[in-house]
């Protein structure tokens, strides 16, 4: 039996047009931006559909067009009659999974992020700070750097072998020599604003906290796995975890892991690019992986999947 887990991307994943193509041939896809952007004072459409990357890749613009996309895609996907039997996301694409199984509108989780991205880009501008992704090197090494460097800790567990880290910018730099002198593939510091989940951007989780209080979480339809602890988490949890999850680490890897050993055969990516296709299959090559961005990847996933 197929036991599909939904996933929704975080930021990094954005594509010029993202979203344009499915929500032309699709209304309910449609209708989600028009939601979105009466939700942030937006034109969320014009942006995705028509905006080139570098108007987009601002973290308040970028985590609602993300979300937006996500979602419209999701009403596209769900058309097709295919649901999901547990979903994840990663980092700013849990606000997506929340609203995929009905814990919050998609009103409301699009209005979220872009209040999530404003207080993001004001913390990095207080306390600057960088990201930079260590490949090559075990969990286990790269955990024991940042506990030896002052100001630098894991940020997202992506996959084996690779890590980012956050914290100030010294002990970044410090942080991708280290590893490299231990025998890391490559260091690479990572094209952001700020050293987003670590404790420097806590102020934007104070931020964050009452918008996020004002929201009553519906319990899930399907299971939602939090890649904050790693483990499926009920509604009365869901509030202080999306503000613990703007300093904690993304623990995508420990997630997916989860879900392949609780019985997930089929991860479904839903919204733009393919990176978490990617990391799930460097997590468990046994799993099955889907993409869906574009009508041809829609039509793939009803046909791998409809009659699942």
């Amino acid at each position: 039996m197929t036991k599909i887990a939904f996933c929704f991307p975080g930021q990094g994943s954005l594509e010029t047009g993202m979203g344009r193509e499915i929500a032309e041939a699709h209304p309910e896809a449609m209708d989600v931006y028009r939601v979105g952007s009466e939700a942030t004072g937006m034109d969320l459409a014009q942006l995705c559909f028509e905006s080139p990357l570098e108007d987009l890749v601002d973290t308040e613009v970028q985590q609602p067009t993300l979300v937006a996309t996500s979602l419209a895609i999701l009403a596209a996907v769900r058309k097709q009659g295919i649901e999901p039997d547990v979903v994840v996301g990663h980092s700013v694409g849990e606000f997506a999974a929340l609203a995929s199984v009905g814990a919050m509108s998609n009103g409301e989780a699009i209005g979220l992020v872009r209040e999530r991205g404003l207080a993001m880009a004001e913390a990095a501008r207080q306390r600057p700070g960088a990201m930079a992704a260590i490949l090559g090197l075990e969990d286990a090494l790269v955990e024991t750097l940042c506990r030896k460097i002052f100001g630098v800790w894991p940020a997202n567990y992506n996959c084996p072998g690779q890590i980012v880290v956050s914290g100030e910018n010294d002990a970044v730099e410090e942080c991708c020599a280290e590893a490299e002198s231990l025998g890391a593939r490559r260091a690479i510091k990572l094209k952001v604003s700020g050293a987003f989940h670590s404790p420097l951007v806590g102020r934007a989780a104070e931020r964050l906290k009452p918008a996020i209080e004002k929201i009553h979480f519906g319990n899930p339809v399907a299971p939602f796995m939090s890649t904050v602890t790693a483990k499926i988490e009920p509604a009365q949890r869901l509030g202080s975890l999306l503000v613990d999850q703007l300093t904690a680490p993304v623990r995508f890897t420990q997630a997916a892991t989860a879900l392949a050993r609780d019985g997930v055969t089929t991860f479904v990516e839903i919204g733009p690019g393919n990176v978490l296709s990617g990391l799930v299959k460097r997590i468990d090559r046994g799993v099955r992986t889907i993409s869906v961005n574009d009508l041809a990847s829609l039509e793939k996933a009803r046909e791998a999947l409809a009659s699942s």
